[in-house]
């Protein structure tokens, strides 16, 4: 029989990491794997969404995304992230994976280079390998893994034709600073570059300030913004994410999108304005929340035999190094399904730099489910 096209062959699979193997096993297991938020979606949205349902916008809508939310999202982006935009330099797109998968299919050539600071999101390498090119990975030296000159630029080749970053990061929970995105930008303007920012935890900070690397000067231009409401509003499963670019560049993206799934559900984008433009207090107190669950992770994670956690600054995840204990992460985090029931990422998962590590979700369960987690977590390193 025929075979499937090369791009599908030859190109990775998208990888669940240890939810796909923790599906397999039996048992009262504590899920810290995936980056799934615990809230409930705030009311207010949900009450908008049954109401466009009732009030008829059941049908085809602006290819675009509907303008009250285009609007909605340009006055946040302007005020919020520095960048100055209009309601037609944004696309609604299903959640934040289409809008990264329409960028890197629209922008990267067959053999182009993306450059991917390591520890990175394997949810992108499918897509640029599906686009033809090559994920090259540029390894960020702990404990913070902050993004530097020397770590990015020897990587730059003749084929290189963008940088791909997740700020704030995911896994390691970092905030980049202004001087580190100020290295992005340089080397994006000085060797002509992309640069796609995935942005879906920018609301989700303690303390540090999320900047946009697109507000940067001469970086609008180059720049693709994304971010999404799964993360901060507690909409994984509505599938609702946008992105901002120049107009030059949005007919490429819309002709990806408009030929994968024509638009966003249109209804759904009701409950996205109401997300924008209702009470400021549920995201907040969801982001509180966060906050709590991230000081009791990293303070009993700190008290576990050769586990060494700093805090995050932002996500819903802490990056803890467990070299200490001599063992791999891959097989440290298995250990710890089959003998106490509590699934976390390893840190292998996320590039050869993430080794040493563990990602541990500390935003997918309630407090107390989650110190129940922390407990058995101490039971298994106090008797590794």
């Amino acid at each position: 029989m025929p075979k499937p096209a090369n791009r599908i062959t030859a190109s990775a699979p998208k990888n669940f990491g240890m939810f796909a193997r923790a599906m397999a096993v039996p048992g009262d297991l504590i899920h810290l794997e995936l980056g799934m938020p615990a809230a409930d979606t705030p009311d207010h949205i949900k009450a908008a969404t049954i109401q466009a349902l009732r009030d008829g916008h059941v049908h085809y809508s602006d290819l675009r995304g509907i303008e009250p939310l285009r609007a909605a999202l340009a006055a946040k982006l302007s005020s919020q992230n520095d960048l100055n935009v209009t309601a037609d330099d944004i696309l609604v797109t299903n959640g934040l994976t289409q809008a990264s998968f329409a960028a890197f299919m629209a922008l990267l050539d067959p053999g182009d280079e993306c450059i991917l600071p390591e520890p990175y999101y394997p949810q992108h390498l499918g897509k640029i390998e599906l686009a033809g090119a090559v994920p090259v990975f540029a390894p960020l030296a702990g404990p913070d893994f902050a993004i530097t000159h020397a770590a990015l630029e020897p990587h730059i080749t003749s084929r290189t034709k963008m940088i791909s970053i997740v700020n704030p990061c995911n896994p390691t929970g970092r905030v980049y600073s202004l001087e580190e995105l100020q290295i992005i930008a340089d080397l994006a303007i000085d060797h002509d570059l992309w640069v796609i920012s995935d942005e879906v935890y920018e609301h989700i900070t303690y303390g540090a300030q999320h900047i946009s690397v697109g507000s940067l000067p001469g970086m609008a231009a180059r720049t693709i913004t994304m971010s999404a409401f799964t993360k901060a509003y507690a909409m994984d499963g509505w599938r609702i994410g946008y992105l901002t670019a120049h107009p030059d560049v949005m007919p490429a993206l819309m002709k990806i999108t408009t030929n994968e799934v024509t638009h966003v559900n249109t209804f759904i984008q009701y409950g996205a304005v109401a997300a924008l433009t209702g009470p400021p207090d549920a995201l907040a107190r969801m982001v509180a929340d966060d906050r709590v669950a991230r000081d009791l992770v990293v303070a009993r994670l700190n008290q576990m035999p050769g586990v060494t956690c700093p805090e995050p600054e932002g996500t819903i995840y802490a990056f803890p190094d467990i070299t200490a204990t001599g063992m791999a992460s891959q097989e440290l985090a298995e250990m710890m399904m089959h003998d106490v029931g509590v699934v976390v990422e390893a840190g292998s998962f996320y590039g050869d730099a993430g080794e040493g590590h563990l990602r541990v979700c500390f935003g997918a369960q309630p407090m107390d489910r989650l110190s129940d987690a922390m407990d058995r977590m101490q039971r298994f390193f106090n008797e590794l």
